[in-house]
């Protein structure tokens, strides 16, 4: 795979009163899709604005493209395409403005591309956006974002709220985005099942900090659910299992070294996670540790 980084986030910080990104790192390599994981006010949005140079940090790097994302912030916007879960654009307008609009905003806005994104998304060129559904505001934003040849999408809970028709329709315009590997995408989202159809890397946030932030595959392939009576979980070694909690029949741990536990342990029982599961038991290890 490409070694260039699309976007890397060393050390970043940002203090507010009652929140904070607490020193945050991870990169998304070329060519690649990662999904930004976490509860709602974990944090993910604090960190897309801080991509987007739309709030002042208080320490730390974030490089997009090889450029600092403050001082080179006018330059990377016109390759990076965004799509918020709000519209965010007045409710007056219709497509077929947005499209005067934007061919003045972007050096490589290409109106052909966006018009026959108009018309596969089925969304009409003349109706204001105040009578736009959430699907047909989401689909308008991802036509933008993919009509100026951006070499980076972000998407921030782009699919929360969308049926699962639509969503599953928007996740196949990024896969096709996706084909020639020169793109990359920062996907954040609360719906898991998404990110386990698309994304290459996954990064959890939990209350302005990173549980982990790993290739998907090396994810799923290092954890597994352990299941057994509750004396059979307090018994496993510590170092093994990330967190535990009790169930109908017993208890159940999470482990990231699943293939060390497994040998060790052969007789219990062990079931595959989905990133939900991880997500839980992580931030129940945050939450013990405090």
């Amino acid at each position: 795979m490409n070694n260039e980084k699309t976007l890397v986030i060393n050390n970043l910080r940002k203090e507010y009163k009652d929140f904070s990104l607490n020193g945050i790192s991870f990169t998304i390599p070329k060519g690649t899709v990662m999904g930004f994981v976490g509860q709602n006010g974990a944090g993910k949005t604090t960190t897309i604005k801080s991509i987007l140079n739309l709030i002042k940090i208080d320490s730390g790097e974030v490089s997009v493209f090889g450029l600092d994302a403050v001082n080179e912030s006018v330059k990377i916007k016109e390759d990076i395409g965004i799509v918020f879960d709000e519209l965010g654009l007045p409710d007056s307008l219709n497509c077929k403005m947005v499209n005067s609009i934007m061919k003045n905003i972007y050096k490589n806005w290409n109106e052909e591309v966006y018009f026959n994104y108009l018309k596969q998304f089925k969304l009409p060129p003349d109706k204001p956006f105040k009578k736009f559904s959430r699907g047909m505001q989401m689909k308008i934003q991802t036509a933008i974002a993919l009509s100026h040849n951006a070499k980076l999408l972000i998407l921030d809970e782009a699919t929360a709220g969308l049926d699962p028709l639509a969503r599953n329709e928007l996740l196949d315009i990024l896969l096709e985005y996706m084909e020639d590997e020169e793109h990359s995408i920062l996907m954040s989202s609360h719906i898991t099942s998404d990110l386990e159809r698309v994304a290459d890397y996954i990064t959890f946030i939990d209350e302005g900090s990173i549980l982990l932030s790993d290739e998907k595959y090396n994810i799923l392939e290092n954890h597994l659910i352990v299941k057994g009576s509750s004396k059979d979980i307090e018994v496993l070694p510590k170092e093994l299992i990330i967190s535990t909690r009790k169930n109908s029949y017993g208890a159940e741990a999470l482990t990231n070294q699943a293939s060390i536990l497994k040998d060790s342990y052969p007789d219990l029982v062990y079931d595959k996670v989905s990133l939900d599961d991880i997500l839980y038991f992580y931030v129940k290890q945050r939450k013990e540790n405090i």
